[in-house]
């Protein structure tokens, strides 16, 4: 080890090794051993004289290679001999030479460590409510629910992560506690607690589980371990996890636009919602005000919905006295109206969508119908009707993409002519045609498929 100190000493008084020893350290982590080839470019006259004479060279070009093994034989023919190349690249850095591959196995340890501390964590302190542990349990031995997101952490910071961790096990902890208590009161109804309410609770912040946010996420796969399911793709499934579990979000966000729509309690018919149909107003439901409605009633036989908020509006001026249902989900579907459908459609009416002729609006027109079949009419979204609102805006490669997973008869026909065109259509621009069906004018009141 003492000429191993001494000959580092050596080399570190003399910057023109410097860059020759960087590249020794990287083939040692590599091999462990003196093995590989060291090439460096743009060698100095001082690298060239100084290296050579270790190796025995002479170099004259601006690029000089030379083996690992050749420089540790001349090494062993100086005043250093014996020299231990692994010893000696320790002192000359001041840090372990591991190999590559042993600092990879010892830091896969160490993670493997951190998560089996947690385990024995939740197996001492939620001994009462098991699932906690089982879910940490199968992070570690199954790579799975959540475990890239916590390795992500962990690589941040090992404390954080640790307490991130602790306050999804004492989440399950409590949820399945709650769970356990309603199945031995019998008669007791199960109330739901307030997603920010709870965050609150488990972490002093009632945005920690919000969705998007790191806690929010490990949450959601922590969930699906316990409700044995399958990661929510949507909004509407990740409501339903957060709902399975006694978790209720924003209810508020969640709203539909209707005119003509009564929405019925155990009671009869909800007073509010009678009162603007009456007085012929439109309104807002949100998954607040579902929380008691049963079923729901419409006037006439058709219930028409539209993407499009201006759409609506426009609709409304132009049918207000009809006997008409009209509803409006403002793009993507909410919660709130994937609850109302089945309800309409059980009250035996019949649902015609319209959307816009984007790769979006056809989209939600083809999952809407691939989750209710034939309750559902496609409504002025033929590739006729596609001609007649085109704009002027042209769609990216990307969002043509999503067209290619279509289904719909109909919808997969005027895909192909926005492939073609690769121009978005617009609800604004039929407007007149959605009047005249809405008013039942039309001869075809469809162009409905």
């Amino acid at each position: 080890m003492h000429n191993s100190i001494t000959c580092a000493e050596y080399f570190k008084q003399h910057r023109a090794f410097d860059r020759c020893f960087l590249e020794l350290r990287k083939k040692w982590r590599s091999y462990g051993k003196a093995a590989g080839k060291i090439i460096l470019k743009d060698a100095t006259d001082e690298e060239r004289r100084a290296i050579g004479g270790i190796v025995g060279k002479n170099f004259f070009d601006d690029q000089i290679s030379f083996t690992f093994a050749e420089f540790e034989a001349g090494l062993q023919k100086t005043r250093f001999v014996p020299v231990d190349m692994k010893e000696l690249l320790e002192c000359y850095f001041g840090e372990a030479m591991d190999t590559n591959q042993e600092q990879r196995e010892r830091e896969q340890q160490k993670k493997q460590a951190f998560l089996e501390g947690l385990c024995q964590y939740f197996a001492r302190e939620h001994s009462d409510a098991p699932t906690a542990y089982q879910w940490m349990r199968a992070v570690a031995e199954q790579g799975k629910y959540g475990y890239q997101l916590i390795i992500r952490e962990y690589a941040k910071d090992a404390d954080q992560a640790a307490v991130l961790v602790k306050h999804i096990g004492l989440s399950l902890a409590k949820l399945q506690v709650r769970q356990m208590e309603l199945l031995t009161r019998r008669g007791e109804t199960e109330t739901e607690r307030p997603l920010a309410v709870f965050a609150a609770e488990i972490s002093g912040n009632p945005h920690y589980f919000d969705r998007g946010t790191t806690a929010g996420q490990l949450l959601l796969h922590a969930l699906c371990f316990w409700q044995d399911r399958e990661l929510p793709k949507t909004s509407h499934e990740w409501r339903e996890s957060l709902l399975d579990a006694g978790l209720t979000p924003d209810n508020i966000s969640s709203m539909v636009h209707a005119y003509g729509l009564q929405l019925l309690t155990d009671t009869g018919v909800h007073p509010a919602y009678d009162a603007f149909c009456r007085l012929g107003e439109p309104f807002v439901i949100t998954l607040e005000n579902m929380k008691d409605i049963t079923g729901v009633s419409v006037r006439g036989d058709k219930v028409f919905i539209v993407e499009n908020e201006m759409v609506f509006s426009y609709l409304l001026e132009h049918v207000k006295g009809n006997d008409v249902t009209v509803l409006c989900t403002s793009g993507q579907l909410r919660s709130v109206a994937l609850e109302l459908i089945p309800l309409i459609l059980t009250a035996g009416a019949n649902i015609y969508y319209s959307g816009d002729l984007d790769p979006e609006g056809i989209d939600i027109a083809d999952r809407l119908w691939q989750k209710y079949g034939d309750g559902i009419s496609i409504w002025r979204m033929q590739s006729e009707d596609y001609k007649k609102s085109i704009s002027d805006e042209h769609i990216s490669d990307a969002r043509l993409a999503k067209l290619s997973h279509i289904q719909h008869p109909t919808l997969k026909e005027t895909a192909t002519c926005i492939l073609a065109k690769q121009y978005a259509g617009y609800q604004e621009n039929l407007l007149k045609e959605l009047v005249r069906d809405v008013k039942g004018q039309s001869k075809n009141t469809t162009s409905i498929e």
